[in-house]
């Protein structure tokens, strides 16, 4: 770095924040070049530092740029590419190539926008058909989205205050070259004309910024309609789980009687109707099971019914309360005149 800074005639300053990778977005003017600092992010989905921010630094002069990264990024060769197709009609000087890798960078936002747009559709159509075994994969869908829109917003929060910076810097450049023309410029600036194209670039970093605002907060909405139905469903298991503990409550209650019996029939002692050759016992025992069944039916049923009733008797408590309920007496108990007191004058 500091033999390109030596040989470039670049600032100390400039060469320091290359050097320690200033994370600042910004535009500075020296005598013979700007700086300029700006953002772009890993955009290969394979990879582990994706939508990672890249700085790119940027140091124009009157004859040509110096461009400065520590990732690799494809925006170099996509300006290349278009400096081939539009040479022969663009005026392509080092402000243009500033201008052209600046926009190549903003719109390399646009197809990560597209894709979350997609989602956003996608997530907020199925959020409410989603079954119930999904929710662990629902869940990482809207956590991984969010995560996206919130880098991104990031990432573009800064731009648009950078191009303004960018286009005052060029309107600047026009002020001066309309009231001098012979005195030469004290610092470097871009030229006028490249502010009509900075202008197009900030309009798009503010639609971007504004999209991502939109998306996020239908993720937040879908999070939230997911999360309430998540609970209805819980509840309706719970209510489904009791009822269903409820009905073998009432078997086991049944069943516990008729346990009592048959154990001390079935004891190792001697027992009524154990030396009897016919089946009377039997069925009598049978008998007695059956009628403490039905029993213990019919008295759950009319408890139950009883239960009912109460609640339905329970008197409702009105708003309004009458006036005699409002703490006034009548009688000798009202409030008295003067002329009731005695008077111990008399």
């Amino acid at each position: 770095m500091k033999t390109f800074a030596k040989s470039f005639g670049i600032h100390p300053l400039t060469a320091e924040d290359i050097r320690m990778q200033e994370a600042r977005e910004k535009v500075e003017l020296f005598r013979s070049y700007y700086f300029v600092s700006f953002h772009t992010f890993e955009n290969d989905k394979e990879s582990e530092d994706y939508l990672e921010p890249i700085n790119v630094y940027i140091v124009v002069f009157r004859e040509g740029i110096l461009t400065f990264h520590f990732s690799p990024i494809t925006h170099g060769a996509n300006v290349r590419r278009r400096v081939r197709q539009l040479r022969d009609y663009v005026d392509v000087s080092a402000d243009w190539l500033c201008y052209a890798l600046i926009d190549d960078i903003t719109d390399g936002f646009a197809p990560v926008i597209t894709g979350i747009e997609y989602e956003a559709d996608s997530i907020e159509d199925s959020v409410f058909v989603a079954r119930q075994t999904d929710f662990k994969t629902m869940l990482q869908r809207i956590m991984e989205a969010r995560r996206k829109v919130m880098t991104l917003m990031r990432l573009l929060s800064g731009k648009a205050d950078v191009i303004k910076m960018f286009a005052k810097r060029c309107q600047d450049e026009a002020i001066q070259q309309d009231l001098s023309t012979t005195t030469a410029p004290v610092n470097a600036r871009p030229r006028a004309n490249i502010a009509l194209y900075l202008g197009d670039i900030q309009d798009h970093v503010v639609t971007m910024f504004q999209n991502l605002l939109a998306y996020e907060k239908i993720f937040s909405r879908s999070h939230a309609n997911y999360l309430a139905q998540l609970q209805v469903e819980s509840f309706n298991s719970n209510t489904k789980i009791s009822e269903m503990f409820s009905k073998v409550t009432l078997i086991g209650t049944m069943l516990v009687p008729l346990n009592l019996i048959t154990g001390l029939f079935g004891m190792n002692v001697k027992v009524p109707g154990g030396g009897v050759e016919n089946l009377g016992w039997f069925f009598g025992i049978v008998g007695v099971i059956i009628v403490s069944i039905a029993g213990s039916f019919l008295f759950a049923q009319w408890w139950l019914k009883k239960l009912g009733n109460e609640e339905d008797d329970m008197p409702v408590m009105s708003s309004r309360r009458s006036i005699r309920s409002l703490g006034l007496r009548r009688g000798r108990d009202r409030a008295k005149s003067i002329l009731s007191f005695p008077n111990k004058y008399e």
